[in-house]
């Protein structure tokens, strides 16, 4: 893989998980705002799986493509430039905030959702919610960081 590879799907992982996540809380959230909660949560409980296997290939194709640039772009951590490393800790963050929204909430959403328990299907959809929201931010400061992180003094 050579470098100009590794960092355009570096990028292309970044915007679909990102972007996914400014989609899903800043449009689509809003758009079903007005639905009775059995349809708002049939909506996320269909969303939800098409966005999450997206975002598990990002999960996989960001710390492949990132380690590919660490070594190959910076020779290893140790000339690692301060916005790679503000990358790095930020991304692992964002997959371990994944990681359990999957394993938890999500799985307890899921079984709540099958058997009609309205209400807890939404208690667990506001932490989903809010777990998105935290890597949606955590997202928006990487992307940053790689935008302009080589222009920084």
């Amino acid at each position: 893989m050579t470098t100009t590879i590794a960092i355009a799907l570096h990028a292309l992982a970044a915007i679909i998980w990102v972007g996914g996540m400014f989609f899903a809380l800043l449009v689509l959230r809003p758009a079903a705002g007005g639905f009775e909660p059995a349809d708002r949560l049939g909506l996320w409980s269909r969303a939800f799986p098409r966005f999450f296997t997206w975002v598990w290939m990002a999960a996989v194709i960001l710390p492949a493509t990132g380690y590919w640039m660490i070594f190959e772009r910076w020779g290893g951590f140790a000339n690692m430039p301060l916005h790679g490393q503000i990358m790095h800790a930020v991304g692992w963050v964002m997959v371990l905030i994944f990681l359990h929204l999957w394993f938890a909430p999500y799985r307890k959403f899921q079984q709540a959702v099958k058997v009609k328990d309205h209400h807890v299907a939404g208690r667990y959809l506001n932490q989903i919610r809010w777990l998105v929201a935290t890597n949606l931010a955590l997202g928006l400061i990487n992307a940053v960081a790689g935008a302009s992180g080589r222009y920084w003094p």
